[in-house]
Formats: C-alpha cells, sequence, structure tokens
C-alpha cells in the first residue's frame, strides 16, 4: 500500500515475538482495539530505538467477533472454522498505525471496519479454500478482500485500507504535516 501510494520506505522486521506479546496481553482480557495499538506501537518502538533519527511506522491488526480474536489461521483446518464462526456475522477489522521516533510515539491511529459476512453454504466455503488456501494462512480472518475473499462480503462499512491493515489516508496526512509527502 505503501508503495503504490508513492510513499519512500524501507521495510524491517522489528524482531519482535508477536506470539507471545499476543498471548500476554491477551491473557490480561485486553480488546482488539488495544490489542492491535499496542502490538502496532512495540513493533515502532523497538525498531526506533535502533534508528532512532528515523521515523518507524510499526502497524498490526485484528479481526474480532463479539470479544473472540480470530488470529490467522495456522492451517486450512482453522481457517474454515474461522470463516464458519464468521458466517452470518458482522465483525470487525481493526488496524493500528504508530510512528515513533527517537524510541518514542509520535503519533497513532485506530481504525475499525465492520464486515457483514452473509451467510454463504458450506459448499461455497470450500470451493473458496480450495481456490485461497494456502495464499489466506496470513490473513486475519481468514481472507483476502482484494481477491475472492469479496465474495464472502453482504455488506462493509468503513476504510477499504483498513480491512487490508493499514489506516492509510490518516498516516499520509500525518506524512504531509511532516513535510515527508507534498501537500
Amino acid at each position: 500500500m505503501l508503495e503504490a501510494a508513492g510513499v519512500p520506505f524501507d521495510a524491517m522486521a522489528a524482531g519482535v515475538d508477536e506470539e507471545a506479546a499476543k498471548a500476554s496481553l491477551r491473557a490480561d482480557g485486553i480488546s482488539a482495539r488495544n490489542l492491535a495499538d499496542a502490538l502496532a506501537e512495540l513493533k515502532a518502538v523497538k525498531l526506533s530505538r535502533r534508528f532512532p533519527e528515523a521515523l518507524i511506522l510499526g502497524c498490526d491488526q485484528i479481526a474480532s467477533l463479539g470479544g473472540r480474536i480470530f488470529d490467522k489461521a495456522g492451517s486450512r483446518e482453522e481457517a474454515c472454522e474461522h470463516l464458519a464462526a464468521l458466517r452470518g456475522e458482522t465483525h470487525s477489522q481493526t488496524s493500528a498505525a504508530v510512528i515513533c521516533e527517537g524510541g518514542k510515539p509520535v503519533w497513532r491511529h485506530i481504525d475499525v471496519a465492520k464486515l457483514a459476512m452473509r451467510d454463504f453454504s458450506d459448499g461455497f466455503l470450500e470451493t473458496y479454500l480450495d481456490a485461497e488456501w494456502p495464499a489466506i494462512g496470513g490473513c486475519a480472518g481468514g481472507y483476502r478482500l482484494e481477491g475472492r475473499g469479496a465474495q464472502l462480503f453482504a455488506r462493509i462499512d468503513g476504510s477499504h485500507f483498513t480491512i487490508l491493515g493499514l489506516p492509510l489516508l490518516p498516516l499520509l496526512d500525518y506524512l504531509r504535516t511532516r513535510g515527508i509527502m507534498p501537500k
């Protein structure tokens, strides 16, 4: 998304044990919104300490329904279970972005999109998984809206970019105020 929007960047792994951090935060009963924010901040702070002169962007996305958080599916069977649980329901995709400078957060934005999944048949679900697994294994909720996953939905309320994992428009606005992107 950043490349398509013309934002100059270098991609780096933060080296964060995201699963351990997520498990610890979830054990404390953290909300999906606060979990996405905490993970985005954790990634940005860690890299910002290594590169204090740079603006470091950390992001995270959480899919949730009624207090249940849907992690990325580790298997086709788990993806099937996630999609079956979301079928006929309206769930949330929460995307958080945090920018750090000098090891400290200087900007953050959290956005939530609501997605109403249609009540599709078991046959449709199997056909979808045949076509999309394993590509959807890295996707919160078990779908890629930019692909065949669009067929899963009856209605979507919220930013397309948020659903893809980054509140891009608020980020671009911040980068313009910092003089990084042209006004």
